[in-house]
């Protein structure tokens, strides 16, 4: 019975011989990717999402110059397949396809066309207009995530030039409403639901939304939280007739913290996927009643977030919280008092412990260490740039465990900068997508 050979002086087979001449024609075409970029961040005033404010994006937009620079290579006798699938109007996501010539799928999935608000008047450029200075480029979008969209539309529009004989198909899909979760039903999740991604279940799934140009194996869930205290309004030189609802809330959080980290503390997957920190729970803003500084205030509520490590569940942290927010409440003259005139429970007024969760919340995801999909991102990684260091990130991705979930082998990394994640004068290096670019066609190759 024969057996194929591991060592690695042999000659490439005539396979792999052969796939190697059929990609390496591929290359990013520099002034063709700036070009359709620049028309993207001119479109960034429309692509702002945040319905709170009024600013609802127009996807469509955007993709209409992806359309126009594919539809050459588009069409019953065209190498590329692209449909526009809305579910909303003005707001539709693309699925551009190359068809191979066997089975199997390899996906580019996670390039989204909206971005986040942006602020010109604390903005050094003008965030709506692609600003190239050397290398760098600056932009709402071109880090997150509009850059990416236009890298994989010129991979895609390679493919449809070179016609390089792939077995597998290969497919793109730019999806909407990626930024913010008020709105449900119209990206992403739709797709999944309405079986217009099945048939990327038969292979590798590359979520192109991260940054740094490294494997990212995992992110973080997010939920959000309010803890109300309260108190009995009175004068501050008479504390022992008031409850200090701020003196309340500062030891309950922190004994919530306490709580928190004893429960979901570090464990050994953590380390295995490389996460930068473990899960952690933080107070990030604080409000209280209007009132004058000789004043004990009658009610204060501190707001934070979680961030949760993929290796625990979110349903149980809420539980968990809830339990210990609970138990405070039955036990207020436990909590830590600051004085000897501090007091949560006094004969006419008990403190009392609200909880309540944001609306909406997010999964962490741990990518498969043991897939195709892994081992190509790795080895490609390597090839291109030298060395591949996966990372993990207690930042969060909207969808990803849901497509996980749904059976996909989701990957995940980016070209970007991690430093310009929704900052102001985001940028990133066109050498850096140049690099990207490379590392794509070797993920092609490599699960070819």
């Amino acid at each position: 019975m024969a057996t194929a050979s591991t060592d690695p002086l042999e000659e490439p087979s005539s396979s792999a011989k052969r796939l190697r001449t059929e990609l390496s024609g591929l290359a990013l075409n520099e002034s063709r990717y700036v070009e359709l970029l620049g028309k993207l961040i001119g479109e960034g005033e429309k692509l702002q999402n945040n319905p709170a404010q009024g600013l609802v994006p127009r996807e469509d937009n955007a993709s209409q110059h992806v359309l126009a620079m594919l539809a050459p290579y588009s069409g019953p006798d065209g190498p590329l397949t692209v449909e526009r699938v809305a579910f909303t109007e003005g707001r539709g996501n693309v699925i551009i396809t190359y068809k191979g010539a066997g089975a199997g799928s390899i996906a580019f999935v996670g390039c989204h066309m909206d971005i986040v608000p942006a602020n010109p008047e604390t903005w050094k450029r003008d965030p709506f207009a692609l600003a190239r200075e050397g290398d760098i480029l600056y932009g709402r979008g071109v880090t997150d995530c509009l850059g990416h969209v236009a890298l994989i539309t010129n991979l895609m529009l390679e493919l449809a030039i070179k016609r390089p004989t792939l077995q597998k198909t290969i497919t793109a899909v730019f999806i909407v409403n990626e930024e913010n979760g008020m709105v449900e039903g119209i990206g992403v999740d739709k797709l999944v639901q309405t079986g217009k991604m099945d048939h990327i279940k038969a292979g590798p799934v590359l979520w192109v939304d991260c940054a740094d140009s490294q494997p990212c194996i995992g992110t973080a869930g997010s939920l959000t939280w309010h803890l109300k205290a309260t108190g009995k309004l009175f004068h501050s030189g008479l504390p022992h007739k008031g409850v200090n609802a701020l003196e309340l809330c500062n030891s309950a959080v922190a004994e919530l913290q306490d709580r928190f980290y004893k429960e979901f503390a570090a464990c050994q997957d953590e380390t295995r996927w490389a996460f930068i920190t473990s899960s952690t729970m933080k107070p990030t803003q604080v409000k209280c009643a209007v009132g004058s500084l000789n004043q004990l205030p009658p009610w204060v509520e501190i707001s934070g977030d979680i961030r949760l490590t993929p290796f625990h569940e979110v349903a149980t942290v809420r539980s968990k919280v809830d339990d210990f927010v609970a138990d405070m409440n039955a036990n207020i003259s436990s909590l830590r008092t600051w004085g000897p005139a501090s007091k949560y429970e006094i004969p006419d007024c008990k403190g009392k412990l609200e909880l309540t969760w944001g609306t909406g919340s997010m999964e962490g995801i741990a990518c498969s260490l043991d897939s195709e999909g892994h081992r190509a991102i790795i080895a490609a990684t390597e090839a291109v740039l030298g060395e591949a260091k996966p990372y993990s990130i207690c930042g969060s991705l909207p969808l990803v465990r849901d497509l996980q979930r749904a059976g996909f082998d989701v990957q995940m990394t980016g070209f970007g900068r991690m430093d310009a994640y929704h900052a102001d004068n985001e940028y990133c290096k066109l050498s850096d997508f140049t690099k990207g670019f490379d590392i794509l066609v070797n993920f092609i190759g490599q699960l070819e």
